[in-house]
């Protein structure tokens, strides 16, 4: 038997931005939306991480694998910590959440290094999915994301932890992914292609990582 799974999208990206990994899911899943991760903000909206993963917990009904990408990963990180009935697993793909480089200069080097490395063909679904989103919510998100301490939290999650990045992401460089993984007791891995966008460029092999959190081997 296997276990749901709940995917949120990453800062500015829509639930379509998973697309590419559920096709390759042979497992019940369910993306899971939030402010500025997947929808719009609102004047009302509170964005603070742990506000955010009391929302993602009104969505699980039993427990779930949880994935998280980029930002997204604190909210996750956050759910298992503060909802820990409710989450059996973590799947983090290219996990920002390093205080120690979170201030624009270096987050804004940073995604510039990546995104020399992104695919051209992702542009069109990109700027549709962040002018959806809005800039503005963006911003807002990501100004209070920024001073979110994922290192602090991640030796509080009890469930098994895989943390996932691309060899061309220099917003989850390999130093900070194995960090990660240390912290939550997990396992680390580099996949063979990509920068910071694996939702949309390496559905299948996201897709096989999911399906051993989640309790489904696959031969091949």
């Amino acid at each position: 038997m296997s276990t749901p799974v709940a995917l949120v999208p990453g800062l500015g990206l829509g639930p379509e931005s998973y697309d590419p990994t559920r096709q390759h899911l042979e497992i019940p899943s369910e993306v899971v939306t939030l402010p500025g991760y997947g929808e719009p903000v609102t004047p009302g909206d509170d964005l603070h991480v742990e506000a955010l993963a009391d929302r993602l917990a009104t969505h699980l009904k039993e427990p779930s694998v949880l994935v998280g990408h980029s930002a997204s990963c604190h909210v996750v990180v956050e759910a298992a910590v503060a909802h820990p009935g409710l989450v059996s697993g973590l799947v983090l793909l290219g996990p920002t959440g390093d205080v120690e480089a979170s201030g624009w200069p270096t987050l804004a080097g940073r995604w510039v290094r990546s995104a020399v490395w992104e695919r051209p063909y992702l542009i069109p679904t990109l700027t549709k999915q962040y002018f959806r989103t809005t800039f503005r919510a963006m911003a807002r998100a990501e100004q209070v994301a920024r001073h979110y301490d994922l290192a602090a939290a991640l030796p509080r999650v009890g469930v098994p932890t895989v943390v996932l990045r691309c060899p061309h992401d220099h917003l989850c460089p390999p130093q900070w992914a194995q960090r990660v993984a240390d912290l939550a007791g997990g396992e680390a891995w580099t996949l063979p292609t990509g920068s910071h966008m694996p939702v949309l460029t390496n559905g299948r092999e996201l897709a096989a990582f999911i399906h051993r959190a989640a309790g489904v081997y696959k031969a091949g």
